[in-house]
């Protein structure tokens, strides 16, 4: 196996440290969220980052890069305290990849691709339309992470959409089913196949032998 110490790792060309870094830690969810300012102009970009906190309340959270850059998607957020997540699928990565490009906040992601908005239940912020998973979002709180000064933002779902057909009878969601992608890194896209559901898990008996 190839190793790095702390110090090499720090040392390391920088396009390859954070290529080294993002894909180590796993497969990572592939959702893009989608946000208007209150004037209108609405916003939607790419974000691997998205985690599941709690089913009750039913909360999630994802990590914002520092705000010493232009973000528009926290901007229209903390202004408006609404947004959507939106599972990227098969069909739309080219385009949900491309949202990543830094357009300026008067310029909306969906005027450069082909992703479509659409709006459900006069909810504030656009959805991504065919997305098989969408989420209404209201922003809760945020946790500022001082080593590197990201920001974890925790949202409430208010409303869920989710495709029929992917919907099992104990509620499990087979994203499988839905083509649902995943991320490796910053740039690499995958749609994992389900392998296998298992019962839940009990502690085993200890074997004695006579």
């Amino acid at each position: 196996m190839t190793f790095f110490s702390n110090k090499e790792i720090n040392e390391l060309e920088h396009l390859y440290k954070i290529n080294l870094i993002n894909s180590c830690s796993g497969y990572k969810s592939a959702n893009l969220i989608g946000t208007k300012s209150k004037k209108g102009q609405t916003n939607v970009a790419v974000f691997s980052s998205v985690i599941h906190l709690g089913s009750n309340p039913p909360v999630f959270g994802f990590v914002m890069r520092p705000t010493t850059a232009a973000r528009n998607t926290f901007d229209n957020i903390k202004e408006t305290g609404f947004y959507t997540i939106n599972h990227i699928f098969e069909d739309i990565i080219i385009d949900a990849h491309h949202t990543s490009a830094k357009y300026a906040k008067e310029t909306s992601e969906f005027d450069m691709t082909a992703l479509e908005k659409e709006y459900k239940n006069d909810f504030h912020a656009p959805f991504v339309k065919n997305s098989p998973v969408q989420m209404a979002m209201k922003y809760v709180e945020e946790y500022h992470i001082k080593v590197n000064g990201t920001i974890l933002i925790v949202g409430e779902i208010q409303g869920l959409y989710i495709n029929s057909e992917i919907i099992k009878n104990d509620g499990f969601v087979n994203l499988s089913e839905g083509k649902v992608a995943a991320i490796n890194g910053l740039d690499g896209y995958t749609i994992p196949k389900l392998k296998e559901r298992f019962p839940y898990q009990r502690p085993r008996e200890i074997i004695t032998r006579a």
